[in-house]
């Protein structure tokens, strides 16, 4: 390979690494605000590649934007029926890819703000809620334990991937609006933590991912006029499959699997 050739696939990948994590933060970002606010399963998110491995240094700013409407409330414990809702996610992240003792790591942070509107049965009566604000953040760091270590750009664009194996640890903070008269909010008034295991392995073309988490609450002491809202730990475990036909194209699937419930008191 000619230094022409080398700097070109080199500049390829790096890019092509760049571009799939701040798509996937988009992503994970916007499918957690849509989940967050009708239901508990906020650990939802699945963010592909997430234990992937990406140049030391490397920033991420990104700015994004989801829109979501749906006909059912998929929280079973709140007393709202044939509801209609529509949302606008606006997401603004932050990612940067670090080096911790020898090992690639990762710090990111998703701010949303979300204006959403939903209809619907409160108690058998006919109510109507329009709303936005800001979300509750996520903080999170990552670190890769096994197969990925921390490289330059230049040593990166050598890099190939075999088995990585990696965990992190997702803090919700709950800054978001709030009203405690109010059924449906944008914020949940509780802190969250979700620490995960990732695996990923790279067979051929293709690359498998695992991760098992479980997500703890705290408890939401102003839900509904003064009442507690408790959230037993949501166990989950996701699985990601991307099949990579160049640099910059690649396909994908993935399947969740969950189990926790909330606890009104």
């Amino acid at each position: 390979m000619s230094w022409k050739e080398w700097f070109v696939e080199s500049n390829c990948r790096v890019r092509a690494a760049s571009v799939c994590y701040a798509k996937h933060l988009i992503a994970a970002g916007t499918a957690l605000i849509s989940a967050g606010w009708c239901s508990d399963l906020s650990a939802q998110d699945l963010e592909p590649r997430a234990y992937s491995n990406s140049p030391v240094g490397t920033n991420f700013v990104i700015l994004g934007y989801g829109y979501a409407s749906v006909h059912v409330l998929t929280d079973p414990s709140l007393p709202i029926e044939n509801v209609s809702n529509e949302s606008h996610i606006g997401i603004l992240a932050y990612a940067r890819v670090l080096n911790v003792f020898g090992k690639s790591a990762k710090f990111d942070m998703i701010v949303p703000f979300a204006g959403l509107r939903a209809e619907g049965l409160v108690v058998g009566q006919p109510h109507e809620r329009e709303i936005s604000g800001l979300a509750d953040p996520l903080f999170r760091f990552s670190i890769n334990f096994i197969g990925a270590p921390a490289l330059t750009a230049a040593e990166f664009a050598k890099y190939r991937q075999d088995l990585i194996i990696g965990a992190s640890v997702r803090v919700g903070v709950p800054l978001g609006q709030h009203d405690d008269t109010r059924l449906v909010n944008v914020g949940t008034n509780r802190w969250s933590v979700k620490p995960e295991l990732g695996i990923s392995k790279a067979i051929g073309r293709w690359t498998l991912e695992l991760a098992p988490a479980v997500t703890f609450y705290s408890e939401n002491d102003d839900f509904l006029r003064g009442k507690t809202r408790e959230q037993t730990p949501l166990y989950s475990c996701a699985g990601e499959r991307e099949l990579h036909f160049r640099a910059r194209l690649l396909a994908g699937g993935k399947c969740r699997l969950f189990h926790g419930q909330p606890l009104d008191g």
